[in-house]
């Protein structure tokens, strides 16, 4: 660590660089006065680091908790610090164009009227989503309420939607659970408890939304014009989602970077899960950003922190971000065919000096271990060809065959201890994993297990592996916390598609439960003119569009899609046309489990 060049401090310069006005104060509350959003309890962080934290990180929370409306450049402005992602405003002939409208309707509101106490009150005139991650689209409704959005441009890259609505839906639970201790939102803000996330502070829990796209952008070199202000675009898929674009605005020099580079590294695969990135395509369209853009444009921002100014040190940026993706891809691919594995790549693989002394390459929020495991991952998958992993016991089975191994519960806890006393946090963490694992009612062990993960958790620059480590401390001492956010609102179930929907069914079927059904409905989508055919059999659901010809099956509905929405959300059949037996419906039902936070599919 004290190689890190702490004396630069040329980010806070930049960070606090065109600040008009703040938020006071910087708490965001929803309509029956509960908190979405606290910046203010991020204040401790204008003290020295402690000892319960890494410096480096300690830095990076300290630049990512500053909160204000910036100005860019003319005509160009970001809210920051008002939740995990920025909200940029581009003022155009009438009004202005949001960029990002933030994760809730309420921070995004509260926003978008810290820019109006300062710029006057114009009205949006475009939204631009940049990606399909929920912190870019949720406060959609918070910009433009229902009944303003007519006339109003929605600006968004090919495939945005169906990868806006898909990750929250088809592993949407896991990835919910996972957050949770991903960002640390549960934790108490506090010196040795969430510091932060590397990307920004922490998410808000307001009320996602969604606002359709209107206008796709397909192609690179696409340019369009909202509210007489010129836009041109650059598709950058499978980078860091898999719909996203980087733009530039030419009349005000200005290039909107969206999340491919940001002050930090980014990560392959989110610890949340997702689908892997392509760290290989992420180096080649950064690099195409730096060509296809080249001397046209003074500064450049991002969804996340703080903008870059300098068409030089813009290059300079890029092609550092553009080194970090390649250079961990083919060193990976280089060591993978070397026969080494993902966890043993992660030990040995280190950056050049020039990258790792560089502040925004470090590992706030992505981390160079789990991002080569997840290279490793992308190309070679789980197994990692010893043939001893092939079949191993599930976690409490080998569990309880380790304790035993080593003697019994207190040996393997005394064993634990010393490796712990001796500094081995990871390897101290591991036996305590077993020894829990074997016995989750070991009070003296999950006591223990806590204790070392509070020590990983205060050593971590990665802001998502302390917020991991701490949040698991939490729960082994507390219990778990089942509250979870949920994204299964109105907009986005009707956002999906038909097929989509008929996919979340699917996931939900118990299977051995329904291993001797056999069951056709069909949906006669009248809004889409189409029938779409649902058979379950041998416990998996599946379906398939027919002709209108076809034979009926054993039920039939005539309905339109948003009355498809309420009987999936259990209204029942009032008002739709049904044919032949009703309770095939009820039969098809009872199989469908529910997971919490709920059905993703509920009523308009």
């Amino acid at each position: 660590m004290t190689a890190l060049p702490f004396e630069d401090t040329r980010d806070f310069e930049n960070a606090d660089r065109g600040f008009i006005g703040a938020l006071v104060p910087a708490v965001v509350k929803d309509a029956d006065g509960r908190t979405v959003w606290d910046n203010d309890a991020y204040g401790f962080l204008k003290a020295e680091c402690p000892d319960t934290a890494n410096p480096s990180l300690w830095r990076q929370a300290q630049l990512a908790s500053k909160q204000g409306l910036y100005e860019v450049t003319e005509g160009v402005y970001q809210v920051r610090g008002l939740d995990l992602s920025n909200m940029t405003l581009v003022e155009g002939e009438r009004g202005v164009i949001v960029i990002d409208p933030l994760i809730s309707a309420e921070t995004a509101a509260a926003a978008l009227a810290l820019y109006r106490e300062h710029r006057g009150d114009r009205p949006v005139t475009g939204l631009i989503y940049t990606h399909s991650h929920g912190d870019h689209f949720g406060g959609a409704r918070g910009v433009l309420p229902r009944g303003t959005e007519e006339g109003v441009p929605v600006l968004a890259p090919v495939g945005f939607l169906e990868h806006a609505v898909s990750e929250n839906v088809y592993a949407g639970n896991a990835m919910t659970r996972r957050a949770v201790f991903m960002y640390g939102d549960r934790l108490p803000k506090a010196p040795d408890g969430q510091i932060g996330a590397g990307l920004g502070m922490t998410t808000s829990t307001g009320t996602i939304t969604l606002i359709p796209p209107t206008v796709d952008i397909t192609e690179t070199g696409q340019e369009e014009t909202v509210d007489d202000v010129r836009i041109v675009f650059q598709l950058t898929p499978g980078t860091e989602a898999p719909a996203e674009m980087n733009f530039l605005f030419p009349d005000r020099r200005a290039l909107c970077l969206a999340e491919n580079a940001t002050h930090n590294m980014h990560n392959i695969l989110t610890l949340r899960g997702a689908v892997v990135r392509d760290s290989r395509i992420w180096a080649r369209y950064l690099d195409e950003a730096i060509e296809l853009f080249d001397g046209r444009y003074d500064v450049a921002f991002a969804s996340h922190h703080w903008p870059t100014w300098g068409h030089d040190n813009v290059v300079a940026f890029l092609s550092e971000q553009r080194d970090l993706y390649a250079y961990m891809h083919d060193q990976t691919l280089r060591m993978l065919n070397d026969g080494l594995t993902g966890p043993e790549i992660a030990e040995e693989l280190r950056l050049p000096p020039a990258l790792e002394n560089s502040w925004h390459v470090r590992g706030y929020y992505g981390s160079l271990s789990h991002n080569t495991k997840a290279i490793y991952q992308r190309y070679l998958g789980w197994f990692d060809g010893n043939a001893a992993h092939l079949w191993e016991h599930p976690p409490v089975g080998l569990a309880e065959r380790y304790v035993e191994a080593m003697g019994g519960p207190e040996r393997t806890l005394a064993k634990a201890r010393e490796y712990a006393d001796a500094g081995d946090l990871r390897f101290a963490a591991t036996l305590l994993n077993h020894l829990v694992f074997a016995d989750s009612g070991d009070a003296d062990a999950k006591q223990t297990l806590a204790d070392v993960y509070d020590k990983l958790g205060h050593g971590a620059e990665n802001g998502p592996w302390r917020n991991f480590y701490l949040t698991s401390a939490m729960e082994l001492r507390h219990g778990e916390n089942a509250a979870l956010l949920d994204a299964s609102t109105p907009e986005m179930a009707m956002a999906l598609t038909t097929e989509m929907l008929l996919d979340s069914i699917a996931i939900r079927i118990d299977g051995p439960r329904a291993w001797d059904e056999d069951l056709t409905v069909d949906l006669v989508l009248t809004d889409e003119r189409r029938r779409h055919r649902l058979t379950l059999h041998n416990g998996a659901l599946t379906h398939r569009v027919v002709p209108e010809h076809r034979a009926p099956a054993g039920l039939t509905l005539t309905l339109t899609k948003p009355q498809l929405l309420g009987v999936l959300a259990g209204q029942g059949l009032d008002g739709i046309v049904t044919t032949g037996d009703p309770a095939l419906l009820a039969r098809l039902f009872s199989y469908v489990t529910e997971h919490d936070p709920g059905f993703p599919v509920v009523t308009p």
